[in-house]
């Protein structure tokens, strides 16, 4: 495996990091590594049914959480994936200031880390997640709505307009949110790529707390070894302490504390004590 950024990667002394033979894009971070595979046509405009209140999809959405994401994804990620969850104190003792909404953030590491993070952090059925829209085209479209994805509209004003006015909506009603800061998915990466914005931006716009978490990775080992391949690592989730936004300071100063405050949580729940992507890249300054 040749992966530069691995080369000055420092970690504390227990921390694992997984070698599973992958290499990885050394300059763009944003990069998709899964190639899409589209099944059907999904469009996402201004007359795409962002806030979805039929009772089909309400009723659709509150037994998939139940049968889909705690029984069945759950199973797996417990008996598969061997998971773990470090920090739930962290919802016990912040639970009133999380109470009328939070927005989880995490690595994006593996194809069920949204469910592992949701699960750990005992998600509701009304948790909402902006999702890369071309994915709704793609055979995994049901399990996405199921765990409350909402396409990104791409290129579109008024597609925006009506994504913006749908979440000011989940807003009112206490919903909450899960983000993924470095955007797209690398299998088992474990230095910390550089954050776009938006997550931080949206905690602003709504004075929502945010909470950090982290997936982390152990060695498969023991009676794991019989339901997974041996450089297949087992995943804990790590919960850090929610950060809260500061309205009464200028947004654009505010939005890269969060960023900042965020980032080095969670290298703190990842073990990671230098991570080469903060020194020479220049985070993406897309809102």
């Amino acid at each position: 495996m040749s992966n530069i950024r691995y080369d000055s990667l420092q970690v504390t002394a227990n921390t694992y990091v997984p070698e599973i033979g992958k290499t990885y894009p050394q300059d763009d971070p944003h990069a998709r590594l899964k190639p899409m595979h589209r099944t059907h046509e999904e469009k996402v405009d201004e007359n795409y049914p962002y806030l979805d209140d039929s009772f089909h999809n309400r009723w659709r959405i509150f037994w998939s959480y139940i049968f889909i994401l705690y029984i069945s994804l759950g199973t797996y990620l417990y008996l598969c994936m061997g998971m773990r969850v470090h920090g739930r104190k962290n919802l016990r003792k912040y639970k009133d200031q999380l109470k009328d909404g939070f927005i989880t953030l995490s690595n994006h590491v593996y194809f069920l880390d949204c469910p592992a993070v949701l699960i750990a952090t005992g998600a509701r059925h009304t948790t909402r997640i902006p999702m890369f829209a071309p994915n709704f085209s793609t055979g995994v479209s049901y399990f996405l709505h199921v765990v409350g994805g909402i396409p990104i509209p791409e290129d579109n004003f008024e597609a925006m307009k009506k994504f913006n006015a749908a979440f000011d909506t989940f807003h009112e009603r206490k919903s909450r949110f899960h983000i993924f800061p470095e955007a797209a998915r690398w299998d088992f990466y474990k230095p910390l790529r550089p954050f776009s914005k938006g997550a931080f931006s949206m905690a602003y716009k709504y004075n929502m707390p945010l909470l950090p978490c982290a997936v982390n990775f152990r060695p498969r080992t023991g009676i794991y070894r019989l339901f997974g391949k041996k450089d297949t690592p087992l995943i804990t989730v790590e919960i850090g302490e929610p950060v809260f936004p500061d309205t009464t300071q200028p947004r654009r100063t505010e939005v890269q504390r969060l960023l900042n405050e965020c980032r080095q949580r969670m290298l703190r729940l990842m073990g990671i004590t230098h991570n080469t992507w903060d020194e020479e890249y220049t985070p993406n300054s897309k809102l």
